[in-house]
């Protein structure tokens, strides 16, 4: 009932920049914290950036000051700003939102979901 689709990855130099996007769509009434992670090769998916639904933001010590993320509530959409990028961001980053109020059947539930995934690669 509900799917994130990722957008915006690509090819960077060192130093370039990115921007992510993620829209959440389906029967949704709201969304909690949305947030981005990364995985790369060989690597466990690390945390990048979350933000809550009032707007308050944290981001991994790697990638403070470089990245910014952001949402827009009404398109249940969140991005992520990507500065001064090193060869070290290379991954895959996706995008996830954490409590989810759904419609069903005339029901809500709630759940968190997962994006697909995005392929970022900085060449040095």
């Amino acid at each position: 009932q509900v799917q994130l689709v990722e957008s915006g990855g690509g090819l960077v130099q060192a130093g370039g920049s990115l921007r992510l996007s993620c829209v959440a769509s389906g029967s949704i009434r709201s969304i909690n914290a949305m947030g981005w992670y990364r995985q790369a090769p060989g690597k466990q998916r690390e945390y990048v950036a979350t933000i809550t639904r009032g707007g308050s933001a944290n981001y991994a010590d790697s990638v403070k000051g470089r990245f910014t993320i952001s949402r827009d509530n009404a398109r249940n959409t969140v991005y992520l700003q990507m500065n001064s990028l090193k060869p070290e961001d290379t991954a895959v980053y996706y995008c996830k939102a954490e409590g989810v109020i759904y419609y069903s059947g005339s029901k809500y539930f709630a759940n968190d979901y997962w994006g697909q995934g995005t392929q970022v690669t900085v060449s040095s």
